[in-house]
Parts: structure tokens; sequence; C-alpha cells
């Protein structure tokens, strides 16, 4: 019955998006590129049978936040036997130590988050090292900061420039595919939609989480919280999630992850 259920919502709720997605890209002006947005399904905490549900629905590209859930996820013998044509994006802070055990990773795609000349340099030695010197480019994107908020990494945007000539120039093994940036969190949406999270002016990659999984359940969660409540039934469950993905449904413009 769960599974039934998963297949249902999941489905429902990642053809919605797509949908979403695409009007939003055909209201772009006529003097931008007529590329369609990638959609990267943020599936941290998830588990590895609903990444094989999205990708059955057709979703091939899937971001992952941290080295060594994306390292389980991928090496996952349902994952690997399943989805032969996944494409894993990192998309969380990438920490020099965890660089090798991050180009490990099967079906790497796109490490989206470079957010320093020394850590593409990492990066790029790394990666030539560890699948040889034959191998493709490794896609990356530059991470910027361009909301100003402290708890967000990524580059000054004054940085940009040079960061992204350091790469092109210096990193062979790297190949560089654009720049990526996080929105401001909390815009007041009584003012209009977020200008952070529009994808009419461009975007070609657009990353979408909670909306077509459900909101995200963090390990130990409920150790963490004073007699928690039982956990409720599988169908309940399933209720929950498609209410609050058709809330954020609403609401969603671009991304959120």
């Amino acid at each position: 019955m769960w599974k039934v259920a998963m297949s249902e919502e999941v489905g429902k709720a990642l053809q919605s998006v797509v949908e979403r997605v695409n009007q939003a890209a055909a209201r772009r002006t006529k003097t931008l590129p007529a590329v369609p947005p990638r959609l990267v399904a943020v599936s941290k905490t998830k588990p590895p049978e609903m990444v094989v549900e999205a990708y059955r629905q057709g979703q091939r590209n899937f971001g992952e936040n941290y080295v060594n859930e994306l390292v389980d996820k991928a090496s996952d013998p349902l994952i690997q036997d399943s989805c032969p044509e996944i494409k894993w994006h990192f998309i969380g802070h990438l920490q020099k130590n965890n660089v090798n055990k991050l180009l490990g990773v099967p079906n790497l795609f796109l490490v989206e988050t470079v957010d320093s000349a020394k850590l593409a340099d990492k990066v790029n030695s790394s990666w030539q090292r560890v699948r040889g010197g034959g191998a493709q480019r490794l896609k990356v994107m530059v991470q910027l900061n361009t909301s100003g908020e402290q708890s967000k990494h990524g580059l000054p945007p004054e940085e940009t420039v040079n960061t992204v000539k350091h790469i092109v120039s210096q990193c062979s093994a790297l190949h560089f595919l654009g720049l990526m940036t996080i929105g401001s969190y909390g815009y007041d949406l009584s003012l209009g939609p977020n200008p952070d999270f529009q994808i009419e002016v461009g975007a070609t990659n657009v990353r979408v989480g909670s909306v077509i999984f459900g909101n995200r359940e963090y390990p130990n969660s409920a150790a963490n919280t004073p007699n928690p409540s039982p956990a409720p039934s599988p169908e309940k469950t399933s209720k929950k999630v498609s209410e609050e993905a058709a809330k954020k449904m609403q609401r969603l413009t671009v991304s959120e992850h």
C-alpha cells in the first residue's frame, strides 16, 4: 500500500514541477537563449526507493548535499540496478578533505559548489588522479553568495570573474558549466514572487526537493524530541506529504532545496 501511495505522490509531484518549470521558461524574453532548464531532484535524507521511483517517472538528475550520503546512495544496490543512467549532482558545501571521496562516486555528473580557486585546484588534481588522464572533464559550477548572508557559502560576486578565469585557464580536467547561487530564504511572498527564485531570467539548472519528495526527516530527530509522538501510518503520511506539497507548489516559482 505504501509503495503504491509513494509512487502516485512522487509521480504527480514530479509532473507538476516539470510543468511549472516549463511554463516559467516559456515566459522568457526572446533575447534569452531557449535552453530548457535541467530539473535536479534534491533527494537528501530520502530513501533509495524514492530515488528509484522518481527515476522510473523519467527523472535522471538528482542532487545531494552531503558527501557521505551521496556515496551511500550512489553505491546502493537498488539504485545501481534500477538507475543505470542516473546523474548525480553534488550541491552541498565541499571541504577539501572530502574531495577524493566525492570524486569516487559512480555517475557523478556535476559539482555545483566550487567556491574558491583553491578548491578548484584540489578538485582538478584529484579528478585527474582518481579517474585517470583519459577521463572526461568533470563539470563544475562556481557558487556565488549573491544575497550576502553569512550563513551561506559561496564567492562574493566581485571575485567571480577571476575565479572563473582560473578554472578555465588552469584547471584542464574541469569543464566550467556556469554559475550557481541560492536566493534569500524567508522572503515575504505577500510582496510578490521572490526575485531570487525566478527562472524567467534564464536559469538553466533548477533544484527542487521537498515539493517532489515531501518534507525531510532528519536522523535522530525523534530521539532529540521529548516524548515523541507515535509515527503516523504510511497512508496518513502520504496524505500529509501531498497536502504540504500542494501548498508549496502554489508558491513555487523556481527552486528550493
